[in-house]
């Protein structure tokens, strides 16, 4: 049977793998923001393991609210990303200048 500690663990490996995905490709927009849908990622599967575990629906909602605010991060890097392919190379977190004009 499958239980709450499992659904940590995945979460807790999604974590440090999104955590590891900041810190390893600081320079590459793209990796950055996948790395924090990754984090979000196991915020959403410790709330609704909790949920489950605790049979409450309150961290169900909460993870729904999470959903909608990586929807939103995810548009927001998309707009970002787009702002710096009008310069042509490479999408580098350095040349943050360029949203300045």
């Amino acid at each position: 049977m499958i239980g709450i500690e499992h659904y940590l663990v995945v979460g807790a490996i999604l974590f440090v793998l999104g955590m590891s995905g900041i810190f390893l490709h600081r320079k590459n927009l793209i990796f950055i923001l996948m790395s924090f849908e990754l984090i979000l990622l196991a915020v959403i599967i410790n709330l609704v393991a909790f949920s489950t575990f605790w049979n409450d629906l309150a961290g169900q909602v909460f993870a729904v609210f999470v959903l909608i605010v990586a929807a939103a991060q995810t548009a927001i890097g998309l707009v970002i990303l787009l702002c710096f392919l009008r310069k042509p190379g490479v999408i580098n977190v350095d040349d943050i200048n360029v949203m300045k004009g």
